[in-house]
């Protein structure tokens, strides 16, 4: 039903186009890592996978999950809180691990956050948590790059600026392109999948960044 949601909403607030490498593919119990660079992109990220035939399991952060209608409707799709800085952390890991049994596509950015910059331009994805490295490990799973590019000329910055453009967004129409890459194997010890990790997902956002014509600045 989000992805649905998402697939009718975005198209009113951008400019979607969506490309993939040649042999990209989603194997059942893949994991999709994706960019994340503002409150818009799961929603585009969302409607881009629709249009590939691709519903995803996503690890949110859980405090979506106190908000009344949306947190069960997140429930109800098998989505899978993250409880940050808490006790509870890894049991998201363990939720995604047994949606990628189950056969599940699942959904997990990397950077664990969406950065604190004021501006709304493009930039490399910051450095990776180790939740992805260490899901990959215990369940084998390969991973799908996904890039995206656009998102921040929706919501960005502060509180205000958010709403403003959000409000704005139906009128300016931004462009958003996401970028799909080939499926790739994480070897070797956590750091190096990590970092293998991280350098795919940023192969895809310069791919999405360069295809709206934003500066695609090289990764930290």
């Amino acid at each position: 039903m989000l992805s649905r949601i998402a697939d009718v909403l975005v198209p009113a607030v951008g400019r979607l186009t969506v490309t993939t490498d040649t042999d990209t593919a989603f194997a059942p119990g893949s994991v999709i890592a994706a960019n994340h660079t503002s409150l818009a992109d799961p929603a585009v990220v969302l409607a881009a996978l629709r249009r590939l035939g691709v519903e995803p399991v996503v690890l949110a952060t859980a405090g979506l999950w106190r908000i009344p209608l949306l947190g069960r409707a997140l429930a109800r799709e098998g989505y899978v809180p993250v409880h940050r800085g808490d006790r509870r952390a890894a049991d998201s890991l363990t939720g995604a691990a047994r949606a990628l049994a189950d056969g599940r596509i699942v959904l997990i950015y990397g950077e664990g956050g969406i950065p604190s910059r004021a501006d709304a331009g493009e930039a490399a994805p910051e450095a990776f948590r180790s939740g992805l490295s260490r899901l990959v490990a215990h369940t084998g799973a390969p991973v799908v790059p996904l890039g995206q590019a656009g998102a921040r000329r929706i919501t960005s910055g502060s509180l205000t600026k958010q709403i403003a453009g959000l409000v704005t967004a139906p009128l300016r129409r931004p462009g958003l392109h996401v970028h799909v890459g080939a499926p790739v194997v994480l070897t070797g010890e956590g750091p190096e999948r990590t970092a293998h990790a991280r350098a795919a997902v940023t192969a895809a956002w310069r791919t999405a960044a360069a295809h709206l014509g934003e500066p695609v600045a090289l990764a930290a």
